[in-house]
């Protein structure tokens, strides 16, 4: 059996540590700056989609993981190319990686893995 293992309940991380971005508040970044770059509105997008409204805002403000599928129909209505959206993301968390160092080295807090 394995040990228990206590963990500081008042942790405070480091100020200097910023947690690494999730997958789905950087790609739902990339594609709301897609669309107004364009001049689009969130309704005209997400119905060439095929989706509401309210799905496509939760997912650029990153609240939902959407499947590939999804991903695939908002590109599509953007008229980008799914590659080149994914190369930006890839290149949007190296930059955030290689200006804080520390982020993405070691957890700020506990980690809870399963087994």
């Amino acid at each position: 059996m394995a040990d228990i293992l206590q963990f500081q309940r008042n942790h405070i991380p480091a100020p200097d540590r910023e947690p690494e971005p999730l997958w789905r508040e950087v790609l739902g970044r990339t594609l709301r700056a897609a669309r107004e770059e364009q001049g689009g509105r969130l309704i005209d997008v997400a119905e060439r989609a095929g989706i509401s409204p309210q799905y496509l805002s939760e997912i650029e403000r990153g609240r939902k993981e959407p499947s590939s599928e999804m991903i695939a129909a908002v590109t599509g209505a953007l008229g980008i190319d799914l590659a080149d959206l994914l190369a930006g993301i890839a290149g949007d968390v190296r930059r955030r990686r290689s200006a804080s160092p520390t982020v993405g080295r070691r957890p700020a807090g506990p980690v809870l893995m399963a087994a």
